[in-house]
């Protein structure tokens, strides 16, 4: 089995620093409005995850030592919340996104922080991951724009541990890819709804 799932414990009492928790509420008031504006079409793909938890399980991770290696990739970063809390961490961190505007809000986010992340505009899958997928309707497959990974240098094997938020019924899909590009001992950091986190690591066929 070439995906093997890592018990997160949902009760997880590692509560964010004070400072995390106030720019997280700054950053949850930026969406909120950003979501509340009547002046262009709503990002249908685009929902915010709960940072806190987020944050609590990015912490295990690390303090654990669950994955051996430093590169973290937020695929589908939006405004960069997540990016900037594994940067908090000190993990090397990488966040694409495909949406314009999105991209703006990350950058404000991260000059916000003084964050070093590097934000990168364009498609997180690779190029061909769409064979994979059992539904072509899949939001994630309708972007336009390329594969980034030729550009940035780097490829889904040079990531240690690799962080979404699938939008409903792309979980599967998403996990797939990763098995199928992921290094193997990587891992893969999933926030699939209310208190529910989940990760699995790429193993040896």
């Amino acid at each position: 089995m070439p995906l093997i799932e890592i018990d997160l414990p949902i009760d997880l009492d590692r509560e964010p620093p004070q400072a995390t928790i106030d720019w997280l509420q700054r950053a949850s008031d930026r969406i909120q409005r950003f979501q509340d504006r009547w002046d262009r079409a709503p990002i249908e793909q685009f929902v915010a995850s709960d940072f806190e938890l987020v944050h609590q399980s990015l912490d295990l991770i690390r303090s654990q030592r669950i994955v051996s290696g430093n590169r973290f990739c937020e695929w589908g970063c939006g405004f960069a919340v997540v990016s900037c809390l594994a940067d908090e961490l000190g993990w090397d961190v990488i966040g694409i996104e495909a949406e314009a505007d999105l991209i703006v809000e990350a950058r404000r986010t991260i000059a916000d922080l003084q964050a070093s992340v590097e934000l990168w505009h364009g498609n997180f899958l690779p190029d061909g991951s769409e064979r994979l997928a059992d539904d072509l309707g899949l939001p994630s497959l309708g972007h336009s724009e390329d594969s980034v990974y030729p550009e940035i240098g780097l490829y889904v094997d040079d990531f240690d541990l690799i962080f979404a938020y699938p939008w409903p019924g792309e979980g599967d899909f998403l996990e797939t890819v990763f098995e199928k590009y992921a290094e193997n001992g990587a891992c893969f950091l999933t926030f699939c709804g209310p208190y529910d986190m989940r990760l699995v690591r790429k193993v040896p066929r």
